[in-house]
């Protein structure tokens, strides 16, 4: 038998989904079956799978050892605790992810990831203790390519979490891109829609004029900031965020990013030297509509990057905000 306390980083979650976080070489159809044979209860009591976890509740759990772990096996370890802090305290961390990492781990079963380098950063401060936690570990509130640069915003508990994924949910953060594009985007100030449908074999998306089945729609507003040399830095709102979105609809209207392979022109990359796309999340602004809890001291803060590697080049000297309407 084991038994766990719920703790303020579990609460106010289900049941099962606790379960599967804090046992998860239990398999899923053992956790149902326990539960409805009272293997597993919830202050003494079978409970539902929907049950919403509260602080202090007592689960015990009358289960095998060998679905718990002996010595539990840190794999954020294995990965640098090197990030770029832009902004921390301590319901937050605001980091600057470089080109070329992954936030998670992906099919390849990459451990260096941006997760596990914010964790293991986290755990050597002793933020992050997870032998002292259930289900919890500090996560990613948003996410970027692998092959862009910029803004992420981890979570470094339970409840900041819950709330700034309500908020950007409801759109209540203000995202917005840097990017240098091929060409100069006539009228220098729009807002694109259009529609776009997904083909997951090959990673790759297309864009529409009009709406299909199989299409969703896709809002992108973009101002030239400067111009020279047949190439635009263009700075990017986004209104929804779909899949490659940025890269797929400049490249539709004429103006592929510079250094994409996928939507833009590997001639022209190549002839500039740029191997990897020129795009990077490069400002945040928490712009909350409703009150936000233990983050409203949050709202209206902005943050800007002004260290980006393809906005230098073209600039030689840096400066981008000088030249950007905030």
């Amino acid at each position: 038998m084991k038994t766990f306390i719920i703790q303020e980083n579990d609460k106010d979650q289900r049941l099962d989904k606790f379960l599967q976080k804090s046992i998860p070489r239990l398999p899923q159809n053992l956790l149902y079956k326990y539960l409805r044979k009272k293997r597993i209860k919830v202050n003494q009591k079978k409970c539902a799978l929907n049950y919403r976890m509260q602080l202090n509740d007592r689960v015990d759990l009358y289960i095998g050892d060998e679905f718990f772990s002996a010595q539990p096996e840190y794999q954020f370890l294995s990965a640098p605790a090197t990030v770029k802090v832009i902004y921390e305290d301590e319901h937050i961390l605001l980091v600057n992810k470089p080109q070329g990492l992954v936030v998670h781990e992906d099919n390849e079963n990459t451990m260096d990831t941006l997760i596990h380098r914010v964790q293991h950063y986290l755990y050597l401060k002793r933020e992050y203790q997870p032998e002292d936690e259930l289900s919890f570990a500090p996560a990613l509130c948003n996410r970027i390519d692998r092959n862009t640069c910029g803004i992420v915003i981890i979570a470094k508990d339970a409840a900041t979490l819950r709330i700034l994924n309500e908020k950007i949910k409801n759109r209540e953060l203000v995202k917005k891109y840097l990017c240098l594009v091929l060409g100069i985007p006539e009228p220098s100030n729009a807002t694109l829609i259009h529609y776009l449908e997904k083909n997951h074999q090959e990673n790759k998306v297309k864009i529409y004029q009009k709406p299909h089945a199989n299409t969703k729609t896709i809002v992108t507003k973009y101002q030239v900031i400067s111009s020279k040399n047949h190439l635009s830095l263009v700075e990017v709102d986004l209104k929804t965020g779909r899949t490659h979105q940025i890269r797929a609809h400049m490249a539709y209207i004429g103006h592929p990013l510079l250094g994409d392979g996928k939507y833009g022109n590997n001639a022209i990359n190549k002839k500039y030297g740029y191997k990897h796309q020129a795009l990077c999340s490069y400002y945040l602004k928490f712009k909350f509509q409703s009150d936000a809890g233990i983050l409203d001291y949050l709202n209206g803060k902005h943050f800007i990057l002004q260290d980006i590697w393809f906005a230098q080049q073209f600039y030689q000297n840096g400066c981008i905000s000088k030249n950007i309407l905030l």
